[in-house]
């Protein structure tokens, strides 16, 4: 089968990739000349494990191709998928359609057979009938169907997520719709991965409600930590004990400075959004998006608060290890780690920081902020050590080389991947979240 991705950011290249694997014939379609440029070179424009060798795989054996060209790149396909943007809307937090909708007039008025367009950006509820809509007017004499297919893929481990998927989501109320996509998705029939067929409108909704859902679990727990320092329990105890409840689930218990990412904040912002307008509000989505913009600064009075408070932090030095959002990404939209710099930074606090593929992304966006080559480098006449990212590399960090380097024997672990004791015994004044 022929497959179209128009859009070949981080979901669209993933995507394309790896139906391109299963022996479909799948084209790549972006309007930016130098993305496609850089990978017709082989220079992928995201960090994602494993992406640029499956990529190159698939491109050597001639199942996967890029291109500008929208009206040659869909030509022939059976599959249209749209994998664009929808960041939330400058002033009022919607998701911006823009991108969607000038894809779908594009593709109405390029359509030359019969073929399913399938939403697989993150659209709010309704978006698919206004994409029916345009295509329609476009006046195509083909067979269309337009579909939902959300994405489910985690940064660091995407792959794996589409070959290896808990669920397919597929929304459509068409029959032709659900023929294509059976055919799509059939080289997951071994692994037994579970399609689910719904609405096009709960397929849009399930999307939201998932991310708004995870997003309550990791709120919920960070809550849960504050509230073990104040009685002197241990948070990851408390997250052991519940996340043994098959009801609840281990995953997304794990107390840390917020969530950020390409999703999460977007999503919850544009699922409020829609509730709304719909006159339905979501208040515990609207408290954890409230909850989860207050922590990030509250991790960098965190770490002021191991200077010996903000009249002594004035002039002294940070080092932050780690500032994307979680590891194995380049992503730093909306890590916590902005807004700790800020936090020092407004504190008069110097910070030098260091990180395995977020600084080039990252420079850009904290100014303030001196990148290093490499952890020791930042540490180096460091008055406290601020872990923000769980990369493995400050997994086994040498304690004893930190002390060394360091001004001061301070490590804030503010994703708890050190025991308290061992540190402590190091001769570091350590603090962590949730535990005593």
């Amino acid at each position: 089968m022929k497959i179209a991705m128009v859009g070949s950011g981080y979901v669209g290249l993933v995507s394309g990739a790896c139906f391109a694997d299963f022996g479909h014939d799948v084209v790549c379609i972006d309007k930016d000349q130098s993305k496609i440029d850089r990978l017709h070179e082989g220079v992928m424009p995201i960090y994602e494990p494993g992406l640029a060798e499956l990529v190159g795989a698939n491109v050597q054996a001639g199942r996967l191709t890029f291109t500008t060209d929208l009206a040659e790149g869909i030509k022939d396909a059976q599959a249209i998928f749209i994998a664009v943007g929808t960041p939330s809307r400058r002033g009022d937090g919607h998701a911006d359609l823009s991108f969607v909708y000038a894809v779908a007039k594009e593709v109405g008025e390029n359509l030359a057979n019969d073929a399913v367009v399938v939403t697989k950006s993150t659209v709010p509820v309704g978006t698919g009938d206004e994409v029916e809509r345009i295509l329609g007017d476009s006046g195509t004499a083909h067979q269309f169907a337009v579909v939902s297919n959300p994405e489910f893929l985690r940064e660091g481990a995407a792959i794996g997520d589409f070959k290896r998927p808990d669920r397919i989501v597929i929304g459509t109320e068409s029959d032709f719709g659900r023929e294509i996509m059976r055919e799509v998705y059939r080289p997951l029939f071994l692994n037994e991965s579970p399609i689910l067929f719904t609405s096009r409108r709960s397929a849009e909704l399930i999307k939201y409600a998932a991310n708004a859902f995870l997003a309550t679990k990791i709120t919920f727990i960070n809550e849960m930590a504050d509230l073990c320092e104040k009685v002197g329990a241990d948070v990851q105890d408390v997250s052991r004990g519940i996340g043994s409840d098959n009801r609840i689930g281990a995953k997304f218990l794990h107390a840390g400075p917020g969530y950020g990412g390409s999703c999460f904040p977007k999503d919850t912002l544009a699922l409020l959004k829609t509730a709304e307008d719909y006159e339905s509000p979501v208040r515990i989505v609207e408290a954890v998006v409230k909850t989860n913009d207050t922590r990030k600064r509250a991790m960098g009075r965190k770490v002021v608060d191991a200077l010996g408070g903000s009249k002594k932090a004035r002039g002294k030095k940070v080092a932050l290890l780690g500032l994307t959002f979680k590891p194995n990404t380049d992503d730093m939209r909306d890590s916590p780690a902005i807004a700790i710099a800020q936090t020092l930074h407004d504190a008069g606090v110097k910070v030098a920081a260091y990180d395995p593929e977020g600084m080039e992304i990252a420079a850009p966006l904290m100014p303030e902020v001196s990148m290093m080559e490499n952890p020791y480098a930042a540490i180096e006449g460091a008055d406290a050590i601020a872990i923000v990212t769980e990369w493995d590399a400050f997994r086994a960090l040498d304690l004893n080389r930190v002390k060394e380097l360091a001004n001061a024997p301070v490590l804030v672990d503010l994703r708890n991947i050190y025991q308290p004791g061992d540190v402590r015994a190091a001769g570091f004044e350590y603090s962590s979240i949730g535990r005593a």
